[in-house]
């Protein structure tokens, strides 16, 4: 392992942040200050590939890089907050209907964050009726 795939394996993996590749750059380029974005990326995927940390996609945000440890993921549909949550272990039960073929499973429940909650409840406002009406 070089030493770049060491730090960002590292940096990963003592993060619960769920960092993009920008901010595991951020990261490695404090240590390694001649470092490319092309190499964190380049050893992200190759890291993922290797199966040594896990890429976590969300639609229309950027890909974030999280520990290989099971886990499940709430994501806020509202702001995109990806927040660590452990589930029952689907494993057997995926084995069971699936055999040999199964692989992995990656678990994102999508809901409406307490803090996104409590935003929109204040942005609640009553129309000429006394009704309320969601801004």
């Amino acid at each position: 392992m070089t030493k770049y795939e060491k730090q960002i394996y590292d940096i990963v993996n003592a993060s619960h942040e769920h960092m993009t590749a920008d901010q595991v750059y951020g990261k490695l380029q404090k240590i390694y200050p001649a470092v490319s974005r092309a190499t964190v990326y380049n050893n992200l995927n190759k890291l993922c590939d290797m199966r040594m940390i896990r890429r976590v996609s969300l639609e229309n945000l950027p890909d974030r890089y999280d520990r290989i440890e099971k886990h499940d993921h709430l994501v806020c549909q509202r702001c995109g907050k990806l927040s660590d949550i452990c589930f029952d272990d689907l494993t057997q039960s995926l084995r069971t209907q699936f055999g040999d073929n199964f692989l992995f499973y990656d678990l994102k429940v999508y809901y409406i964050c307490p803090d996104c909650r409590k935003e929109q409840s204040s942005e609640l406002t009553l129309d000429h009726t006394g009704s309320p009406v969601n801004l």
